[in-house]
C-alpha cells in the first residue's frame, strides 16, 4: 500500500469490508483492502480498508452515516 493510503476499517468478517468497498465506489473513493488473515487459522488476524489519504474524511462521514 502506497505511502499516503490510510487504514480506514478493519474487520474479521469479509462481508463488512465488501460492503463498505462498494458505498466507497459509489462515492468515486478508491479503496484496497489487505487480507492479513492467518490461512492455516482464520480466527486470527482481520481484512484491512485502505483510502488514498485525500479521501480520508468522506470516507470516514461514509462510515458514520452508515453506522446511524
Amino acid at each position: 500500500v502506497p505511502d499516503n493510503w490510510i487504514k480506514i476499517a478493519s474487520s474479521k468478517q469479509e462481508y463488512k469490508i465488501e460492503l463498505l468497498k462498494g458505498l466507497f465506489k459509489e462515492n468515486n473513493i478508491i479503496s484496497v483492502s489487505i487480507n492479513k488473515k492467518d490461512s492455516s487459522y482464520l480466527a486470527f488476524g482481520e481484512i484491512e480498508l485502505f483510502v488514498d489519504s485525500k479521501d480520508v474524511l468522506k470516507a470516514k462521514n461514509l462510515i458514520q452515516k452508515q453506522d446511524n
